[in-house]
């Protein structure tokens, strides 16, 4: 990998077919820092787990959510590495490792996991408990110094400090202490406008969605409550359409604005237009996503040739961390 600023990492549970939320609050930002850093992307089936739901089509979650990165601009020929964590198993010996340097009571204690334990109350596992300690080995075992993660996401890095630090503090300096790299696009509300686009809630608009699908799901998006008829002027701040055409429709934006509170367009026009200019803006995506499924094996390739390229870098890693903890070398 070339000399740039540093190196990012940062992991994804396959969910399939990506939506507007992960491409807005992450997925661009993936692109992005493509030029100025060594990137390395994962596939975190294992964190998949924790919920033991679906597993069956976790294959096919992964392919189609790889898919939705590579036609979205991720790009393996400029150094990027994509792979699936399960992949290149040395983050389990690595996670095995740091949790015994990890006290249970950081772990009983995380609001995430006290969060998880009211969402699935009755299936309360180790691999639940030790999720921040995976995530940790994700990121520690390349050496990231650079993790992409959104305000509300800080806390789960900084746990992972905790345990470089640690770590660090009883073995001699081998991991890097990663630094956060916020991003700054806002919540992504789903069609409903009230909760965070989601599939599981099913409001959400897949980025490679065709233009009829675009058309349908735009036109169910909530708009301003208050503005239950056409001659009622709007209010586009607390408009979850006007949100996104801030993004899709910024040569327009102000034309919307000044049309939508002076009631000259109505919540239907607004999203017609956000429709085709949403339709406009994926266009080269579709086409591209269309080209690389034309080959079945293409993306499997690519992840396999990125778990090879992880795992010269994470042997590397494990070696040094084994050898500072004392444990006997293989011969």
């Amino acid at each position: 990998m070339g000399e740039k600023k540093g190196r990012v990492f940062s992991g994804a549970r396959p969910t399939g077919r990506q939506h507007l939320g992960n491409y807005l609050g992450a997925i661009r930002n993936y692109v992005a820092l493509q030029d100025d850093y060594d990137c390395i992307y994962c596939v975190v089936d294992l964190h998949a787990l924790t919920t033991l739901k679906d597993t069956e089509y976790l294959r096919e979650w992964t392919y189609e959510m790889v898919l939705d990165w590579l036609a979205a601009g991720l790009d393996p020929a400029r150094g990027t590495i994509i792979f699936v964590q399960s992949h290149v198993l040395q983050v389990t010996e690595l996670h095995t490792i740091l949790s015994m340097v990890t006290p249970l009571g950081w772990l009983t204690r995380l609001p995430t996991f006290k969060e998880k334990v009211r969402q699935q109350p009755d299936n309360v596992n180790y691999g639940l408990v030790g999720y921040p300690v995976l995530m940790a080995a994700d990121i520690t075992l390349y050496k990231a110094d650079t993790v992409p993660v959104g305000v509300d996401q800080a806390p789960h890095l900084e746990f992972t400090r905790e345990i470089v630090r640690r770590f660090n503090a009883i073995f001699g300096p081998v991991l890097v202490e990663p630094q956060a790299k916020h991003t700054d696009f806002p919540k992504v509300l789903g069609i409903d406008g009230q909760q965070k686009m989601s599939k599981s809630l099913n409001n959400h608009i897949e980025i490679a969605a065709s233009p009829e699908e675009i058309r349908q799901r735009v036109m169910q998006m909530v708009t301003d409550p208050q503005r239950t008829h056409r001659h009622i002027p709007g209010r586009p701040e607390v408009c979850n359409v006007f949100t996104l055409h801030r993004f899709f429709s910024p040569n327009e934006l102000a034309q919307i604005d000044a049309d939508c509170r002076t009631a000259r367009i109505g919540c239907v026009d607004c999203k017609k237009i956000f429709a085709r200019n949403l339709t406009e803006y994926f266009a080269p995506f579709r086409e591209r996503r269309a080209a690389l499924a034309a080959d079945p094996n293409y993306v499997w390739d690519i992840l396999a040739e990125g778990a090879r390229r992880a795992s010269a870098i994470a042997t590397q890693t494990l070696t040094e961390v084994k050898a500072a903890v004392g444990l006997p070398p293989v011969r």
